[in-house]
């Protein structure tokens, strides 16, 4: 805030400079200001409503207590039906959790990992006019389930979502921040988006859809590429679009809460943060024609998401090379020369941190009210939303034309992509002579189905296991297709790999990006 001051009294005194980091902090108060002169027309719908539900639940693998309890506070709200959908390896576990619950809940097995996938079954399974797709560690709270479905008394809403918070935040400062992230997305942008009825994302964790609109976009859901590219990630940013494209209003239902984790490892953080981020901006490319056309509010919401990362490497960029070449003026001049030695020095720094933190303060004066401790948390949160998160956003831009799954799961649906293996995270996690889970590949027998009324079970082969997650090496001691088959797959892989094709779209982002900076650059040199 004090540079930012300084900076502007200076470009409006000699009108002769622009300063990026006045650029940026402009866009961050002027976005600030719009999300809350909407968000305080924002009312959560209060009338009841009735109408049949279906709540879909894909699951790789959880810790089995922790499933059981999301299964029961789903079963006590007594939706018209629950099917989860275990995709990847047989999980025993998993499957004798979803018996105890019983003919309410049933269960279906897919070989393939990957959210999309099962999303697509779960729904095709479902009867409810209201399908609910909620995240296998996503907890749900007294009323979540009346809450969300109230929005829908209006036909022309298509799409509702909840108010998300972090289990335990007290666990670690990861789980603080990401609780904090999410309550401030829930005081500002999803309330302004909402009174506009145009939610750019609707989080995955728990969302509610008319389920004919999913069957009318599911062909989309599942082939629809940009940039040349199928992305397995950001499935929920992917259906909000689909939705928002087929005229429906997308909206947020502030009462209807629920509680899901957060990653507890820096290196775990690191991996989710990337992967929304690349979801994220490659959504807000692929949809941009129609915002500016249909919701222009909406685009300059995500647009600044992805310039004001470069506007900040920008500046710092712009602040070495002014150091390093002696160019420009000093801000600083006055207190400086009011002041000797170290004392000036400190009173820049000292005046640096607070109008930082206050700005901050200023920002999150509604998450602050809920929570006043947390002004003595906000050099963190600063430091991390700054240091950690904005690098994170310019490497998912970068690489958001990278084709790529999870990056968790081997295996996983990529729309039939032959170089889905381009992605870096996937090759790590998918590296010879490592135990993986259990890849579509190493699976000889295609699951089958029953019907709708009673328990889904798969006809794979049983493979013993010492985990709850069937290793590549343990599937092909038990396997039971002959060996001269396994040799051929061996043999195949080489030719697949050597037919990858590269996509000459992958290189728009880095164009874009270089770009930014060409433009940034000459306000310096």
């Amino acid at each position: 805030m004090f540079i930012f001051i300084l900076q502007l009294r200076h470009m409006f005194e000699t009108q002769n400079e622009i300063y990026l980091f006045a650029v940026f902090s402009s866009i961050v108060w002027a976005l600030w200001i719009l999300k809350v002169v909407l968000s305080r027309r924002y009312r959560p719908v209060a009338a009841p409503y009735d109408i049949t539900t279906s709540v879909v639940v894909p699951v790789v693998d959880e810790p089995l207590d922790l499933f059981r309890d999301v299964l029961r506070r789903i079963v006590e709200q007594q939706p018209d039906e629950v099917i989860v959908v275990i995709n990847g390896a047989p999980n025993p576990g998993l499957e004798a959790v979803c018996d105890e619950f019983a003919p309410l809940v049933q269960r279906v097995h897919t070989p393939i990992p990957g959210k999309r996938n099962a999303v697509k079954i779960g729904t095709q399974m479902s009867h409810g006019d209201v399908t609910v797709l909620v995240d296998s560690d996503t907890v749900w709270t007294d009323g979540t389930l009346a809450e969300l479905v109230k929005p829908f008394a209006d036909p022309k809403v298509g799409g509702v979502t909840t108010r998300q918070r972090i289990l335990e935040p007290t666990r670690s400062w990861i789980t603080r921040w990401a609780d904090w992230l999410e309550n401030t997305r829930a005081l500002y942008s999803m309330p302004a988006q909402s009174v506009l009825g145009q939610v750019g994302c609707l989080p995955g964790r728990t969302i509610a859809f008319r389920r004919h609109i999913l069957m009318q976009v599911m062909d989309k859901f599942m082939t629809e590429k940009f940039l040349g590219v199928f992305l397995e990630v950001s499935d929920d940013r992917t259906l909000t679009n689909l939705t928002l494209k087929a005229g429906y209003r997308t909206v947020y239902q502030h009462t209807s809460l629920v509680y899901t984790d957060a990653p507890l490892e820096l290196r775990k953080l690191y991996k989710q943060q990337l992967r929304w981020s690349r979801g994220s901006q490659y959504n807000t490319l692929r949809m941009l024609p129609w915002m500016l056309g249909h919701a222009p509010v909406l685009a300059i919401f995500f647009l600044v998401d992805i310039i004001l990362p470069f506007l900040l490497f920008g500046t710092i960029a712009g602040w070495v090379y002014r150091a390093v070449s002696g160019t420009g003026i000093n801000l600083y001049q006055a207190i400086l020369q009011t002041t000797t030695g170290v004392q000036g020095v400190a009173w820049v720094v000292g005046l640096m941190v607070v109008s930082s933190v206050l700005s901050m303060a200023i920002r999150q004066i509604r998450h602050l009210q809920e929570k006043p401790s947390d002004f003595f948390r906000l050099p963190v949160f600063i430091i991390t939303s700054t240091l950690f998160l904005m690098p994170i956003r310019l490497i998912g831009f970068f690489r958001m034309a990278h084709v790529a799954g999870w990056g968790t799961r081997a295996g996983a649906y990529t729309a039939g992509q032959r170089d889905a293996g381009d992605d870096l995270i996937a090759e790590l996690e998918q590296a010879q002579g490592v135990d993986a889970p259990v890849d579509v590949v190493d699976r000889a027998v295609v699951p089958t189905q029953s019907g709708p009324s009673g328990p889904h079970t798969s006809t794979l082969p049983h493979v013993a296991t010492t985990g709850r997650l069937t290793t590549r090496a343990q599937a092909r001691t038990a396997q039971v297709a002959p060996a001269e088959a396994r040799v051929a797959t061996a043999q195949a892989a080489p030719a697949a790999a050597s037919r990858r094709r590269r996509n000459p779209l992958v290189l728009v982002p880095y164009l874009i990006g270089f770009l930014m900076f060409g433009l940034m650059a000459v306000l310096y040199v």
